[in-house]
């Protein structure tokens, strides 16, 4: 769709003293899916979760919209229905 852009987010998690899985890093941009998959699949040798999504966006309308997730592995929780990934902006 004309006018619209796709932000696409990489994410690693570790596991907090609880036992549950925590984001070992503020989310990254990436430049596009594949390199994103390509870095989270690199982080996954060294955390325990990563996770990948995108969010289409309309800077037209100022709106941005739900996160998908494109790429996961390992453990990364609920994080992808909270307010962290949701409000990440491109």
């Amino acid at each position: 769709m004309p006018g619209t852009f796709v932000s696409i987010y990489v994410l690693a998690f570790d596991i907090d003293d609880r036992g549950q899985p925590v984001p070992a890093f503020d989310p990254r941009p990436a430049a596009t899916k594949d390199a994103a998959i390509e870095e989270a699949k690199d982080l996954s040798t060294r955390h325990a979760g990563v996770a990948v999504w995108k969010r289409q966006g309309d800077p037209v309308v100022g709106e941005e919209g739900e996160p998908v997730i494109v790429f996961q592995a390992g453990r990364i929780g609920d994080y992808a229905s909270r307010d962290e990934c949701r409000q990440q902006r491109g």
